[in-house]
Order: structure tokens, then sequence, then C-alpha cells
């Protein structure tokens, strides 16, 4: 068993509120955590539009997968 940590990402305020883009994201992490007998062990939300390269959310998530020695999914 492994574990995972998510990242989750909408480019615009409406996308979070609306929830369609999250919920798409989440049922497909949790989907392949379901087939690889996978523990959840975090999940990290951005709203940043694809324009932008600087994602603190992100750098977040990769160290905690990093120091948890996690798969991160995306």
């Amino acid at each position: 068993m492994s574990n995972v940590i998510a990242y989750y990402r909408v480019s615009t305020k409406k996308q979070q509120q609306s929830g369609l883009g999250l919920e798409g994201q989440r049922a497909a992490v949790i989907e392949y955590g379901r087939r690889q007998d996978a523990t959840l062990l975090a999940e990290y939300t951005e709203v940043e539009t694809g324009k932008r390269s600087d994602r603190p959310q992100l750098a977040k998530t990769i160290a905690h997968a990093n120091r948890a020695r996690a798969v991160l999914v995306v």
C-alpha cells in the first residue's frame, strides 16, 4: 500500500465556487487511490490562472509529498 498526496487546481474563483472542476479532479484522485490501494494523506487546492508559474500551494504539496515519501497525484 502506498500513500498519496493530491493537488487540485482551478483557474478562476467561479470554478472554485461551482465545485465542478474540483469535484472531477477529486473523483479522479479517489479512483486512482482505490485502484492502487493507496491512502490519501492530504489534499491541496489552488485557485490560480495557468498564466502564472508561481504556485505556493503546489510548492507545499511537493514538499509534503517528499517528506512523506508519498506519490503526488495532480
